[in-house]
């Protein structure tokens, strides 16, 4: 497998197969400083619920059709993270967001879409969490490739506000658990902290379907986009390709 740049046609014996499509070093977007690497493999075919289970349990994450999990060469910061959906527990903060969103935001659950108010939402959003730098604003056809084009089964779950958009979460479904793709919402309705609402409302589908976990993605401590994930506990982060367990102090 190559290490620095290129496109790369490697099969791995996975089940289903997949092929390596691209695998190259780059700047990181989440650690100014750092080398990141993240091979992007693709599913020869769709996956079962059961097949994408195994993927998340091995750290992997999606991107459009794509899996892939970090591998950069220098750096251990991103951390697979997980919750147990029957051991959480909200905390007192978690509660007041829950309780101040349920009463204003409109909440439902359908097929992933792709339009013009779902796209100018999502540059609302990265534009105003400055996550836009480096790359040409985000179209329709970018949006689908993204977010819409998958190789698993998924749903989008809606947040409306006094009748508008403000909010949406892209989730994947395994077997067993959700998989907390991206969320974004209206920097206007900062104040309902909607993205801790999606977790907690994408946790509570997830036990009221009877599942074990809701995967969220990456958590990098020392990223604080990405480190409010650690929040939600009991959690779990993969740590040297082992799942170690963390609770909140007592």
């Amino acid at each position: 497998m190559p290490h620095s740049c290129g496109v790369s046609r490697t099969r791995l014996p996975t089940v289903p197969p997949e092929v390596i499509v691209l695998d190259r070093e780059e700047p990181c977007s989440y650690l100014p400083g750092q080398t990141a690497r993240r091979p992007l493999r693709l599913p020869i075919r769709r996956l079962t619920g059961d097949e994408f289970d195994r993927r998340l349990e091995a750290g992997d994450r999606r991107s459009g059709t794509f899996l892939y999990t970090q591998a950069c060469p220098t750096c251990r910061a991103c951390e697979p993270i997980r919750v147990d959906v029957r051991a959480f527990a909200p905390s007192r903060i978690q509660r007041r967001v829950r309780a101040r969103a349920d009463a204003r935001v409109d909440v439902s659950v359908g097929p992933i879409e792709v339009d013009h108010e779902r796209v100018a939402l999502y540059l609302r959003h990265e534009s105003a969490r400055d996550l836009d730098r480096g790359h040409p604003p985000i179209d329709d056809v970018g949006y689908e490739a993204f977010l819409a084009s998958s190789c698993v089964d998924g749903f989008e779950i809606r947040y409306v506000v006094d009748g508008e958009l403000a909010a949406v979460a892209i989730t994947d479904r395994g077997a067993r658990s959700l998989s907390a793709v991206y969320t974004y919402w209206d920097p206007r309705h900062a104040a309902l902290s909607l993205g801790t609402y999606s977790i907690l409302t994408q946790i509570e589908r997830a036990r009221q379907a009877g599942l074990d976990w809701v995967y969220l993605g990456l958590a990098i401590e020392a990223n604080h986009s990405m480190a409010y994930k650690l929040r939600f506990l009991p959690h779990e982060r993969r740590i040297d390709g082992v799942w170690r367990r963390f609770t909140r102090p007592t």
